[in-house]
């Protein structure tokens, strides 16, 4: 009975270790199933962590070659606005045409009279035309000095958008230094790239084949024959200014470049040309000093070159102009006083001026000056 007992108490025993066993087996397998089931999702989770990192570089890698993109795109249209600008009226193909104001030229100077066309080089120009002012200012190089960015500031500066629409403002270099041309051209470009862009603002050079041989009195050391020479070139700056603008507008106001425009100026002679009622005038004075603020209509530009290429050694251009009256005007036998008297009518002169001259370091070399307004 004791036996027996024992014996079922071991096959209990057994059947528990078995059953417990069974049990481990089976939580182990779970457990096991579990840890695989966690290591293939943490793997999954790598992976899609791998997955979303890579999509995030490409998506990087691909913002980054738009922006490359962009930023190619953008300076190309800077440098293809740029070259717009920039184009040389000597490069034109032999399909294109140009103005052919400055054959007139080839009568004066027998030096140009072989030569195919004689244009400036236009540095800086969108060929804008059929507007109702032309404003040309002349600049040559004075050393340490210059006033051309504070003159071209006054002058735009106090020009409404729709009056610099309707205008071009020329700058002619007049001087074959390419260092000071390359100085004025990078001045322009930075300081006035809008205007340059619009059209609004040219800049053009005149080769030095346009002059006659002057040379001579510039080497000279006699002080005299060097002002004479300088006086003669500076005729034929304005010239060839003014023949490049003839074609470009309705009336040409002749500046220089170290002037203060007065605010609304241009608003000011607009209404003072439409207030005259006679369209009997040659030029209207809206400065008295010099070659400064003097208009003239673009169809009569050509007779007054043609008058200063005559006499463009004998007087500065000034008294040249005044000149043209007396030779226009009076009348053989006519009192000087009674001419005088009825050109007030054609020479007209607009009070107060709308121009103030500034600069002290003549285009001369070494000379100074200081005239002013009164």
């Amino acid at each position: 009975m004791r036996t027996r007992h024992v014996n079922l108490l071991i096959t209990l025993i057994a059947v528990v270790l078995f059953s417990f066993s069974c049990f481990c087996i089976s939580r182990m397998t779970q457990t096991s199933n579990q840890l695989t089931n966690c290591r293939n999702h943490i793997s999954e989770f790598k992976e899609s962590i791998l997955r979303l990192k890579n999509k995030t570089e490409r998506n990087r890698q691909e913002l980054l070659n738009a922006f490359k993109e962009m930023k190619r795109d953008i300076t190309k249209k800077e440098r293809d606005a740029q070259n717009a600008v920039e184009k040389k009226v000597n490069a034109l193909d032999t399909n294109e045409t140009v103005s052919d104001a400055f054959e007139v030229l080839k009568f004066f100077f027998p030096h140009l009279r072989k030569v195919d066309r004689i244009y400036p080089d236009v540095i800086m120009g969108r060929e804008k035309t059929g507007v109702t002012f032309a404003l040309g200012i002349s600049t040559v190089n004075r050393g340490n000095y210059s006033y051309l960015k504070q003159t071209l500031t006054s002058i735009l500066s106090r020009m409404t958008l729709a009056e610099e629409k309707d205008s071009v403002v020329i700058i002619s270099i007049a001087d074959s230094n390419e260092n000071y041309v390359k100085s004025v051209v990078d001045m322009i470009t930075k300081k006035f790239k809008r205007q340059v862009t619009s059209g609004s603002l040219e800049v053009i050079s005149i080769p030095a084949y346009f002059y006659p041989n002057i040379s001579h009195a510039a080497r000279s050391t006699d002080n005299s024959e060097k002002l004479e020479s300088w006086r003669i070139k500076q005729v034929l700056d304005f010239c060839f200014l003014m023949l490049y603008a003839q074609p470009k507008a309705m009336y040409y106001l002749q500046l220089e470049d170290d002037i203060l425009a007065n605010k609304m100026y241009l608003t000011k002679i607009t209404d003072f040309v439409r207030s005259i009622t006679s369209n009997n005038w040659l030029y209207i004075e809206f400065s008295v000093l010099g070659f400064i603020g003097k208009l003239f209509k673009s169809e009569d530009l050509t007779d007054f070159v043609r008058f200063f290429l005559m006499f463009y050694k004998d007087k500065p251009v000034d008294l040249l102009l005044g000149d043209i009256f007396l030779v226009k005007m009076c009348t053989p036998g006519e009192a000087l006083e009674k001419c005088i008297e009825r050109n007030k009518h054609i020479r007209i002169r607009y009070k107060p001026s709308l121009f103030q001259h500034v600069g002290i370091q003549s285009s001369y070399p070494g000379r100074e000056q200081y005239f002013k307004e009164i």
